[in-house]
């Protein structure tokens, strides 16, 4: 049984993941009334927790985070639904924090769609050089201090694309403003490592670690380079919503959706179990 937790907290201006982006969220994906990679995620934000040097709530098991989660969804009526929840360091302190217990908030949007879905649409990318992500276990986790990632979709918005690829300092591409990324070769898929500096996508590890993909791909994680994006038969990304995405064009290159697709149809056999 879920255990009882305390309502979401009202923001007020010395809210620390205002003043200072001290917080952490996560965003998850409710199909049909169940929260879809609940382990993953659990673990995931009790990952980021303890990387902050936050206190994880005595009441914050695995079952009371579904309930909490589902239950937000049930209010807005929405069977699929996106749920964002996000942790921040309770009020006090300036860089010097008075305490590391915390408070969420808690928000959802209906889903038109239970199942991840194919889009047909434009998906136009290119890289973006005005700021770079550092390659530390810190830019693994999903945060509330973004800038670097707002800055690059303003950029994307400003050129007509519909993303943008970020790099880190040793300019190896990281991932998308909102999704990690994927490579293509053949049959040899590569993905940046997390001490690159990507996120810690929950998509991201159920592609690498499933027996099934394995049979078919030959998953490696490894920097990538600027230079390999034009030569690779597929570029697509992943994020808890979407699931699995394809870039159609980087530049004059455009890309097949061979493997996105089969990837999207295991995910969503995945979901439905």
């Amino acid at each position: 049984m879920a255990n009882a937790y305390p309502n979401p907290a009202e923001i007020n201006p010395h809210n620390r993941s205002f003043l200072f982006g001290d917080g952490v969220f996560d965003t998850v994906k409710i199909r049909l009334g169940k929260v879809c990679f609940a382990e993953l995620h659990y673990f995931r934000l009790m990952a980021a927790l303890r990387i902050a040097r936050m206190s994880i709530p005595k009441w914050l098991d695995q079952e009371t985070y579904e309930a909490m989660l589902c239950e937000k969804a049930n209010e807005i009526q929405a069977p699929n639904a996106r749920v964002r929840i996000t942790f921040f360091r309770n009020v006090g302190g300036k860089y010097f924090p008075s305490t590391s217990h915390v408070s969420y908030t808690i928000e959802a949007e209906p889903l038109e769609q239970s199942d991840f879905a194919a889009s047909n649409e434009l998906y136009e990318v290119d890289i973006y050089r005005d700021f770079t992500i550092t390659a530390q276990l810190l830019s693994t986790i999903k945060s509330t201090s973004k800038l670097i990632h707002v800055t690059a979709a303003i950029y994307a918005q400003e050129n007509d694309w519909q993303n943008c690829l970020l790099l880190n300092e040793h300019k190896n591409v990281v991932e998308l403003v909102n999704a990690n990324l994927f490579v293509r070769f053949g049959t040899k898929i590569s993905t940046a490592p997390l001490s690159e500096g990507c996120q810690n996508g929950v998509i991201r590890k159920t592609i690498l670690t499933d027996a099934v993909l394995k049979e078919k791909y030959a998953f490696e994680e490894r920097p990538i380079s600027v230079f390999e994006l034009q030569q690779a038969d597929e570029l697509f990304f992943t994020n808890a919503i979407q699931g699995v995405g394809s870039v159609t064009k980087y530049r004059k290159k455009e890309y097949e959706k061979t493997a996105a697709a089969e990837i999207r149809m295991r995910l969503n056999a995945l979901i439905a179990e």
